[in-house]
């Protein structure tokens, strides 16, 4: 039975991610353990807070190695996706550098941060290409625009909404707070298939 492994480290919003994976059928369980990880079918990072603490949280428990090592689909949420990027300004630290070159940069000349709401998703391709539709955001920093972007919004500026390399995905969005667009793009997740490294 193919499984989907939740990582908990202490700053991800594991529950609501847990639900909407088990409605699904992904067979989701929540889990720090670095082997656990490693069997899984799917792997989800997910994540709220500050981006200095999570970062702590996943080099104190060897989790940032982990995640690097996996050959998985893996996807990023929210705080998941920006700590898979090579720096950030919230902390002023660099991440795990999935994504290389790739900044978090804070929101100055937005309408209101933080950008909380329903926005739509432009400039769509791979695995976004057919969700031209609207999502539910909550985040004071944003991925900047580059060549892993598989989608943007506009909010004060075009920002990236997510991100594609190999088998690790992101999204800034919340596809589990997203109705039936973030089920059709986490059911998209779980099919895919893996890809050897």
């Amino acid at each position: 039975m193919k499984k989907t492994a939740i990582i908990d480290y202490g700053s991800g919003n594991v529950f609501s991610v847990f639900a909407a994976i088990n409605r699904l059928g992904g067979n989701p369980f929540i889990t720090n353990d670095p082997a656990e990880i490693r069997k899984a079918d799917k792997v989800i990072l997910p994540g709220v807070g500050h981006a200095k603490f999570a970062m702590e949280q996943l080099k104190s428990t060897g989790l940032d190695k982990v995640i690097l090592s996996l050959t998985q689909p893996v996807m990023g949420i929210c705080l998941g996706m920006q700590l898979m990027c090579e720096y950030t300004e919230e902390g002023n630290m660099n991440g795990l550098g999935i994504f290389p070159n790739v900044k978090v940069r804070k929101f100055v000349d937005s309408p209101k941060v933080p950008h909380i709401g329903w926005n739509e998703l432009i400039d769509c391709k791979g695995m976004m290409k057919d969700y031209v539709s609207e999502v539910y955001f909550v985040h004071s920093y944003f991925v900047e625009v580059n060549p892993y972007s598989t989608s943007n919004a506009q909010y004060g500026g075009v920002f990236s909404t997510s991100l594609q390399k190999d088998n690790f995905y992101g999204c800034q969005f919340h596809p589990e707070k997203s109705g039936t667009t973030g089920e059709d793009i986490l059911r998209d997740f779980l099919n895919l298939k893996t890809i050897e490294k």
